[in-house]
């Protein structure tokens, strides 16, 4: 069993893995870093728990729209969505989806 120490959200964390996933699992903490990176600019002053959930979210949100458009054409592209104007375009998601969770929290106090 291999471990690979993976850098996201400025943290470290040492996990362990099969012996050759290590440059995956480090591809897919880059992916996830990037993610805490937009959330960080989309929202300043986010705990390290809301950065990696809004990252978490950001992902999930990308993967339905990428099923969605892969079903309407009857495939599915995955590759990831990148530059600026996609920078853009994810803090308007997050902070409409952060809108939606603040509300849902709120109901749930209620």
């Amino acid at each position: 069993m291999a471990e690979v120490t993976l850098d996201i959200g400025g943290r470290l964390y040492d996990v362990h893995c099969r012996d050759g996933e290590e440059r995956q699992l480090q591809r897919l903490a880059a992916i996830i870093d990037d993610k805490t990176k937009v959330a960080r600019r989309a929202s300043a002053g986010l705990t390290e728990v809301r950065q990696l959930l809004f990252a978490a979210i950001l992902l999930a949100d990308e993967l339905d729209e990428l099923h969605a458009k892969g079903k309407a054409q009857g495939t599915f592209d995955l590759s990831p969505a990148s530059g600026a104007a996609d920078d853009h375009a994810a803090a308007e998601r997050l902070n409409h989806l952060a809108a939606r969770i603040e509300s849902l929290a709120q109901k749930l106090a209620d």
